[in-house]
């Protein structure tokens, strides 16, 4: 019977000694059950880990594929906002060079829309958000492949133009006079002898004593000497109501009705008349009235 009770007699070959165990025939299913439970269990816990590792290798190689797109992703953004800022700055040269031309600047004002990298974050980017900002490319690029259509018959339009205005073009105050660093801009400032708030109508260009000052554009020499608190200044008629004032020059190298082109010398830098220091004072006038320089200068 399976659960009676069990008498082993243990010998021993060489004394001829023996020993004897009494058993009870449960507590032997019992060993044998437990036994059995614990190879099932080892087998279970084995197959458990084999797939917890079998899992968890899937899962980091998800992980990094997930990195990967979303590197890919965030680095075409990326190269995509450097082509729309690219696209820009051309519109911006087309625009001024419109206002220049006089040229209706109204349809090159568009802006281009669509993603960019503020959209994406560069941490994690779980799934959907990765798929959204696919959606943004493809219509980010459908957007500037529709401005570069339009930019390109935009400039086209623009260069028959010029070439139709080049008395004009060659008269527009366009490249910088002298080389140096604005040290005063366009518009509202406080003064540097007074301390008030007042209206400075040019730019003051800091340079070197002695630095030759550019005509911008063809022009005629209007006037060329002392102007008071100006000191030794040249003014130039570029012609259709703008011209071009030159102020705190050292010496004068043009006079009085001189007809000059783009980029002959018409001084030099100075400090004469009401100034701080070497520099020069530069206006550009239309119709009389103070016009910031910066809308007609192309670099």
């Amino acid at each position: 019977m399976p659960f009676g009770k069990y008498h082993v007699v243990i010998f021993k070959e060489r004394s001829g000694s023996s020993r004897s165990l009494r058993l009870r025939g449960w507590l032997g299913v019992a060993v044998c059950l437990v036994f059995c439970l614990l190879v099932a269990g080892n087998i279970w816990f084995g197959r458990f880990y084999l797939q917890a590792r079998a899992l968890e290798t899937r899962l980091a190689e998800a992980e990094r594929s997930l990195d990967e797109r979303q590197s890919q992703l965030v680095g075409m953004v990326g190269e995509l906002t450097a082509v729309r800022n690219d696209l820009q700055r051309v519109q911006s040269f087309d625009t001024k060079l419109r206002l220049m031309m006089n040229i209706d600047v109204g349809v090159s004002d568009a802006s281009v829309g669509g993603a960019s990298s503020e959209d994406l974050s560069l941490g994690y980017l779980p799934l959907h958000r990765q798929e959204m900002a696919s959606r943004k490319i493809r219509l980010f690029l459908q957007e500037l492949s529709d401005e570069i259509r339009l930019e390109e018959v935009q400039q086209q339009e623009l260069l028959l133009s010029m070439r139709e205005n080049r008395d004009r073009l060659a008269a527009m105050p366009s490249i910088w006079p002298v080389e140096g660093f604005v040290s005063s801009g366009f518009g509202s400032r406080s003064s540097p002898f007074t301390g008030r708030v007042q209206t400075h109508k040019g730019l003051d260009i800091a340079a070197r004593m002695g630095t030759p000052i550019h005509a911008p554009a063809r022009g005629v020499v209007t006037a060329a000497g002392t102007d008071g608190a100006y000191g030794i200044s040249v003014d130039l008629n570029h012609g259709g109501g703008l011209t071009t004032k030159y102020a705190h020059m050292s010496k004068l190298a043009v006079k009085s009705g001189q007809t000059v082109e783009r980029g002959d010398v018409i001084g030099y830098v100075g400090r004469t008349g009401r100034a701080t220091g070497p520099h020069l004072h530069y206006e550009v006038r239309l119709n009389g009235v103070p016009t910031n320089p910066y809308a007609y200068l192309l670099n």
